[in-house]
């Protein structure tokens, strides 16, 4: 597997994503935007990023905290606190998103890796929300999906919203993060906009369920390895109805 960084700037701030493929594959693939969680671009959410590549798409990791901070060490405070303050920020998650989204198109396009008509977003759990964000205002992705996401409803909901493409959420029945309120208001906001939408709860599973390493039930997160596998195979399953 490949992993190629790419720098970029937004509002004169040092950024550096991450297109992550199999370089052993020829062949134009869909491209998948990834805003990984709030540990940032790490080594960690890159090989996540390795195992939804797998050798059927490149996927582009987006950084919305700047270089340099998925690899230093930081207490629960701090990632809370980061993670926080940008998702209140929509502006910057638009802006820092498409510059993001922009660079790391361009770094792919130069390798000749990506089909630009098959590009698709996913997010994990507050990156979630950054995702949701972007296609809420008009992203061009045919098709995103979210896992176990973290604020998914809109943090100004008087705009009107302008989703593009598809949207497949996979949630847990017991995560406390993300209630099943928030769920039904984003199920409510999809079906008002008219969107070709599907959301999946999955009984038991608690938040956090494809972050390996996590595990802390007493605060309701937890990895599951079966079941992140599962939502994997479901997010191919979406992609491959929508190219």
């Amino acid at each position: 597997m490949a992993e190629i960084p790419v720098a970029y700037e937004y509002d004169g701030a040092p950024f550096e994503g991450m297109v992550v493929y199999d370089d052993s594959i020829t062949g134009k693939r869909p491209s998948v935007f990834m805003q990984p969680d709030w540990f940032g671009v790490c080594r960690h959410t890159i090989d996540m990023a390795m195992d939804v590549a797998g050798q059927d798409y490149v996927v582009m990791v987006a950084d919305m905290f700047g270089a340099g901070y998925g690899i230093k060490e930081k207490t629960f405070e701090e990632l809370g606190t980061a993670a926080r303050g940008t998702r209140a920020d929509v502006p910057f998650i638009l802006g820092c998103g498409a510059v993001a989204n922009a660079a790391l198109t361009a770094a792919a396009n130069e390798l000749d890796l990506i089909d630009a008509d098959k590009a698709a977003a996913i997010g994990y759990c507050m990156g979630g929300g950054f995702a949701l964000e972007q296609v809420r205002a008009g992203a061009d992705f045919k098709a995103t999906v979210v896992f176990h996401v973290t604020a998914p409803n809109p943090v100004d909901p008087e705009p009107k919203a302008n989703f593009k493409g598809r949207v497949l959420a996979l949630h847990g029945g017991a995560d406390p993060v993300t209630p099943a309120a928030q769920m039904e208001a984003l199920a409510a906001e999809l079906t008002e906009a008219e969107v070709d939408w599907q959301v999946t709860t999955f009984g038991h599973a608690m938040h956090s369920f494809c972050v390996e390493g996590t595990n802390n039930p007493a605060g309701g997160s937890l990895y599951d390895e079966a079941l992140c596998q599962k939502s994997y195979r479901m997010m191919r399953d979406f992609f491959a109805e929508t190219f």
